[in-house]
């Protein structure tokens, strides 16, 4: 038990050390060279815009958290059924797998503007663009999953004479479910990336369009107050997923 509690403290004291020994020496950094705020603002200076700006940074974080949730579920959702299509046809994985990979190599940011252009300036847009560049992590990762289940299992199923329906839904997806949530902790991170981006080209609200305000009025300090926004709303939701990890582990026990 002691070594356990001693592993836990150190997995979590030690990036805690590391974080706050990197703000104390930015903080002396800004203050020994004298650093003007618009370049780089000490961190004591980004907590107090944070706290002046507080109401108008939540009223952005709203339209941010939710299209990212959002995005974040329909991509896991068309991920993981696109997967289990592509483990239980081998015609279907010969069609549609090479055209999955060949989508995921086009570089995203390029793709942006033509969403504005199909979707409007709207939340649509944002929210596509978000599950299109997240949901190929949780496609791959559940493939993967689906496709290393272990063999006597199947064989015994077929004695059995199960179903195809019953071998995925009692022997393939539960075994796959570590898979399926590593790459939904991906996707947290590409849904976020997807609406911010979107943000920037169209939006006149979000975090993302308020860290493009704040740059065009150099407010550098606003502009990392949102940052540090964003991130704590990421740590939340990986930390949300992270939590639907283990309570699944515990109910199928793998």
């Amino acid at each position: 038990m002691e070594g356990a509690a001693g592993s836990a403290l150190r997995r979590i004291g030690l990036p805690i050390l590391f974080a706050l020994a990197t703000l104390l020496a930015w903080e002396a950094a800004v203050r020994l060279f004298a650093i003007r705020e618009v370049l780089l603002p000490a961190p004591s200076a980004v907590v107090a815009r944070l706290i002046d700006t507080f109401p108008l940074l939540m009223q952005h974080a709203w339209p941010t958290v939710w299209e990212s949730v959002a995005g974040f579920a329909i991509a896991s959702l068309l991920g993981v059924a696109l997967a289990a299509l592509l483990s239980a046809s081998a015609l279907m994985r010969d069609m549609l797998y090479p055209n999955v990979v060949l989508f995921q190599l086009i570089p995203k940011i390029a793709l942006a503007p033509l969403f504005i252009v199909w979707l409007g300036i709207g939340f649509q847009s944002r929210l596509t663009f978000s599950v299109f560049i997240s949901f190929f992590p949780v496609v791959i990762a559940t493939l993967a999953g689906l496709d290393h289940v272990d063999q006597s299992l199947l064989r015994l199923c077929r004695a059995l004479t199960a179903s195809s329906w019953q071998v995925f839904a009692w022997v393939r997806l539960p075994h796959a479910l570590p898979y399926v949530f590593s790459g939904m902790k991906i996707a947290t991170t590409f849904a976020i990336i997807g609406v911010v981006v979107g943000e920037f080209i169209t939006s006149q609200a979000g975090l993302g369009y308020l860290v493009l305000f704040a740059s065009a009025q150099a407010d550098t300090a606003l502009i990392l107050a949102a940052i540090l926004v964003l991130c704590f709303f990421g740590l939340a939701f990986y930390g949300l997923v992270a939590l639907l990890e283990r309570w699944t582990q515990r109910r199928f026990g793998h």
